[in-house]
C-alpha cells in the first residue's frame, strides 16, 4: 500500500542567517490572536472582567508566564528529568522541543491566580473565560505538530496511516520519496497514525465545540463551571486520544498506561475535587455566585 510519506517544509520564510518565521510560531500566534478576539467580544458584553483594552497584555503575560514557562517546566519535571539531572542546562534549551500540556495548565492556573488577586478580578471568571478559548490554541498546536513531523502515532497499517521520515532522524530536505519507500518496504520505517491530526479535531475543535454549547447553559454559567469542566473535557479526550499517540518516551506507568493518561486521570480527580470545593455540583448552588 501507497501510505503518504509527510514532506512538509516546518518553514514557511527563511530570514536572517538562522531566524525563520516557521508554521510552529504562527500557530502560536493564530491561538493567542483568537483567544484575543473571543475575550475582547466577552469583555465588551460584561462577561470577562480584564477591561476590553487591557485583553491583549493579560494574553501576552498568560502566554509567557502560564503557557511558555508552565509548559517547559512541566516538561522538564514530568518528561525529561533525567536529561535535567545529567545538564540542569537542559532546562533551558527549548530548541530541543519539549513542552507539556500538562505543565502549561498548571502555569496557567497558577498565573490567573497572581493576576486575579493583583487586579481584583474573581479568578473563577478569568479561569472560565480562558477555558473556552484555551481549545482553539491546543488545535493549532497539534496542527503545528503535524507540519513538523513531531509527536506522531503508533504503527498502523490504517489505509490513512502517515510515514514519518523523523522517525528515522531525518528532516525535510535530508531525503527522497523513493528512498522513504525503500526503508517502510524494509521495516526501519513505519507507517503511523497522524495522531497530532486525531488531537487537533478531538482535544482542540471538538472540545471548543463543547465549551460554546456549555457556555449557553445554565450550568455553564455558574462560578467554575466552564473552567472545571474544560479540564474534565480535555482530560477524557486527551486518555482516549493516546491510545493512538505513540507514548513519550516509551516511557508506561502500571504496564500499559502512558504518562500522558496517567497524568489526564489526575487531572480528573483533582478537578471533580475542586468542583466539590467551590460547590458547583450541589444542586442548590445554581444561583449562588461564589467569588474566589
Amino acid at each position: 500500500m501507497n501510505y503518504y510519506i509527510h514532506n512538509i517544509n516546518p518553514i514557511l520564510v527563511e530570514l536572517i542567517g538562522p531566524l525563520a518565521l516557521r508554521w510552529y510560531g504562527i500557530s502560536y500566534l493564530m491561538g493567542f490572536i483568537a483567544s484575543i478576539l473571543l475575550l475582547r467580544h466577552w469583555a465588551k458584553r460584561g462577561e470577562f472582567e480584564v477591561p476590553e483594552k487591557e485583553v491583549s497584555n493579560f494574553i501576552v503575560l498568560l502566554a509567557f508566564f502560564g503557557v511558555f514557562l508552565g509548559g517547559r517546566l512541566g516538561y522538564v519535571v514530568f518528561y525529561g528529568f533525567d536529561s535535567f539531572l545529567a545538564d540542569p542546562l537542559y532546562v533551558f534549551r527549548v530548541w530541543d522541543g519539549g513542552m507539556s500540556s500538562h505543565g502549561g495548565f498548571i502555569g496557567v492556573v497558577l498565573f490567573l491566580v497572581w493576576y486575579a488577586r493583583k487586579n481584583n478580578h474573581s479568578f473563577l471568571n478569568l479561569a472560565d473565560n480562558m477555558a473556552a478559548t484555551t481549545s482553539l490554541g491546543f488545535a493549532f498546536g497539534r496542527l503545528a505538530n503535524f507540519v513538523n513531523g513531531e509527536l506522531w502515532g503508533r504503527a498502523t497499517d490504517a489505509p490513512w496511516a502517515v510515514v514519518f521520515p523523523q522517525e528515522a532522524g531525518l528532516h525535510y530536505g535530508q531525503y527522497d520519496l523513493p528512498a522513504i519507500r525503500q526503508m517502510v518496504a524494509d521495516g526501519t520505517l513505519h507507517p503511523r497514525h497522524p495522531s497530532q491530526l486525531y488531537q487537533a479535531a478531538v482535544e482542540g475543535f471538538l472540545v471548543f465545540g463543547f465549551m460554546l454549547l456549555l457556555r449557553r447553559t445554565r450550568w455553564g454559567k455558574r462560578p467554575g463551571a466552564l473552567g472545571t469542566s474544560y479540564l474534565i473535557l480535555y482530560a477524557f479526550a486527551r486518555i482516549a486520544m493516546e491510545f493512538f499517540r505513540e507514548p513519550d518516551n516509551n516511557a508506561f506507568f502500571f504496564g500499559s498506561v502512558t504518562k500522558g493518561q496517567f497524568y489526564s486521570a489526575l487531572m480528573i480527580v483533582g478537578t471533580l475535587a475542586a468542583m466539590w470545593k467551590i460547590g458547583i455540583l450541589k444542586r442548590d448552588n445554581a444561583a449562588k455566585q461564589t467569588r474566589i
